[in-house]
């Protein structure tokens, strides 16, 4: 300690830090004569006397020492404090720090026992993460944690539909496009779900970052801050505690109106943000934590003007955020919403996707994961693209006629009406295959779990879960999650032992590579140049005519038997063996009465699960 304060009187280190070394010192069981002496720190009279230790100096700088930081509970603390946060070694006998895992919020970390406690992880994925079963990846994963984590996206900016042009909202409000009214409370709605959004860069900033790269004036820059509070917190001026902004709407810090339209707006965009851990809950949890009523939420969905606090400047309607987000557009090259701007003569535009059809697919791949199937996703919206543009693509393969082809380009049919179409859906998004397996006790487990319980025969649960693979993805019944094979073996829905053979049975939708040209071709053109075993690749056409039609891996569709003729992806010989009911054709095996079928003929014998629609044996 001596030491210490002799280097401060010479100015080799500041007050400050000798202030922190010596709690550090102080606060261990020892104390440093700086002569490899050691001192007792409980015997600090003698360590006074010797001059190792200055009496008080620590005692009126007791809220300055509090710089170590403890990433568990995201606090500084002094060094004692954290001390008495360690844990011993039982092996070494050392402290050491434990350190949850976290996870990245709107602004802080957020700790997995957080996530726990909100009810945005269960306690399975909590103990996978504790043992290291789990990753962090592996849990933003799934969509709902990912909605809770980073929201769905406000309205990024505004797409000029004449044009093709995308821009931002500040910038439309300077160049007359929108009113500076309507500009703002757009923006206002940006801060307070997270960010304020370039739709250009497709970069997201807080408010003091945006108005530094220029995303909108100064004159906007006070009022934007008082919004980005919805995500931060307030400061209650009684106990100087942060609120949320439902509790700010309380006690009278923010107008009543302005705090509606921010809250509505947070709700549509993935739920209320708890200021505090920094992410969205849900709704029973924001109930349980104080951040919303029963009153509220009466409010909210009552559909009188004081909930339409947004602005459609194409039809001069007030709307909720929700319903004018479901007039916007999206944009394929970034994902974002955009606010579309319509004229007279042009009220359809070729280069962004309408919002109803984005969700629309998204309704029916929720579950989906990322990885290498975005771009099947990305493909099927392709399909719709191309008709706009005029290439024709799913006329051509027959999915819809000339006369609805002719429809969709006049305005006289939506995209949302064609693709609710049966048919149309089929083609595009399949029928479910076999999810998994029911037992007599109405449990529900997977086809892996079943095998590894010795329920089902490995050859048998191999071949089931190839029929998943290749007609699209392995399916989580209990879940009602869909995975590529990879993402399925993070997930722990299949071991490592079958992902091999389960990526060769999923090539059947993502196409095999001609070793001679380089060209991805279908499953049967595999068979054909004996890239597969006949077969096995009779069983895998089998499942995807079963499940709605032969895939073509090139445009990422099933298509019907006539046109899987005309692109050479089957052929008369391969019909007549899949119609022949003899057992070359039967190659999936019914576990009840040991007898071999046709994958038809065991979806036949399949249940429907009521609260998922799954397919179960």
């Amino acid at each position: 300690m001596i030491i210490l304060q002799m280097l401060t009187i010479v100015g080799v280190i500041s007050e400050s830090i000798c202030q922190k070394l010596s709690n550090a010192l102080s606060s261990s069981k020892y104390i440093n004569n700086g002569s490899h002496e050691y001192l007792k720190s409980r015997d600090f009279e003698s360590a006074i006397q010797k001059g190792y230790y200055e009496k008080c100096l620590l005692d009126n700088h007791m809220s300055e020492l509090n710089v170590y930081y403890n990433p568990s509970s995201q606090e500084n603390l002094s060094y004692k404090s954290l001390l008495e946060k360690c844990t011993i070694d039982p092996v070494t006998g050392l402290l050491l720090l434990p350190v949850c895992i976290t996870f990245k919020g709107l602004r802080r970390g957020i700790s997995s026992t957080e996530l726990l406690e909100s009810k945005i992880i269960d306690k399975e994925t909590y103990d996978s993460l504790q043992r290291g079963k789990t990753t962090t990846q592996d849990v933003m994963l799934i969509e709902t944690v990912k909605e809770y984590l980073e929201g769905k996206g406000s309205i990024a900016g505004i797409a000029i539909l004449s044009s093709n042009q995308r821009i931002s909202i500040y910038q439309a409000m300077k160049q007359g496009i929108l009113m500076p009214g309507t500009a703002l409370v757009l923006l206002e709605a940006q801060a307070a779900t997270g960010f304020i959004l370039d739709p250009v860069e497709n970069k997201k900033f807080t408010v003091d970052e945006a108005v530094k790269k220029k995303l909108f004036g100064p004159e906007y820059h006070a009022k934007l801050r008082s919004a980005e509070r919805a995500v931060t917190g307030y400061k209650d001026p009684y106990s100087g505690e942060t609120i949320s902004l439902f509790q700010a709407i309380s006690k009278d810090l923010i107008v009543k109106e302005h705090g509606i339209r921010l809250l509505e707006a947070q709700i549509a965009t993935g739920g209320i943000i708890d200021p505090v851990n920094s992410h969205r809950l849900p709704t029973e949890v924001a109930f349980m934590r104080g951040y919303f009523n029963e009153e509220m939420n009466r409010i909210l969905e009552d559909s009188g003007d004081d909930t339409k606090g947004f602005f459609d400047p194409n039809t001069e309607e007030n709307l909720t955020y929700l319903q004018l987000m479901e007039r916007c557009v999206v944009d394929p090259i970034t994902g974002l919403c955009l606010l579309p701007l319509l004229d007279k003569s042009n009220r359809l535009n070729f280069n962004f996707i309408d919002y109803q059809t984005k969700m629309i697919f998204k309704k029916e791949k929720v579950k989906m994961t990322c990885g290498k199937y975005m771009g099947m996703t990305v493909s099927r919206r392709d399909i719709i693209q191309k008709y706009r543009e005029g290439k024709l693509s799913i006329n051509m393969a027959d999915i819809i006629s000339q006369e609805v082809l002719e429809d969709l380009k006049k305005g006289k049919k939506s995209v949302l009406e064609v693709t609710e179409d049966e048919n149309v859906q089929m083609y595009l998004l399949g029928k479910d295959s076999i999810a998994g397996i029911l037992l007599p006790d109405s449990q529900i487990m997977t086809i892996y779990q079943a095998r590894q319980k010795g329920l089902l025969m490995p050859g048998t649960a191999l071949v089931l879960l190839e029929a998943q693979a290749a007609t699209g993805f392995i399916i989580d019944p209990i879940g009602n999650r869909k995975f590529s094979v990879d993402d399925a073996v993070k997930a722990k829905i299949v071991g490592p032992d079958v992902c091999q053979k389960l990526r060769s049975a999923e090539k059947a939708v993502t196409g095999y590579k001609d070793p001679y040209d380089g060209k991805i071709i279908s499953l049967f053109q595999a068979m054909q140049k004996d890239l597969i075993v006949k077969d096995h690749g009779i069983r895998l056409l089998e499942a995807q005519i079963a499940t709605g039609g032969i895939i073509d891996p090139v445009n990422s569709h099933r298509i019907p038997v006539h046109v899987a003729y005309k692109r050479g992806y089957f052929n008369e010989e391969l019909n007549q063996i899949l119609n022949d009911p003899s057992d070359d054709t039967k190659g999936f095996f019914d576990p009840n009465n040991l007898e071999n079928l046709t994958y038809l003929q065991l979806i036949a014998r399949c249940v429907t699960d009521p609260s998922t629609g799954l397919c179960l044996l």
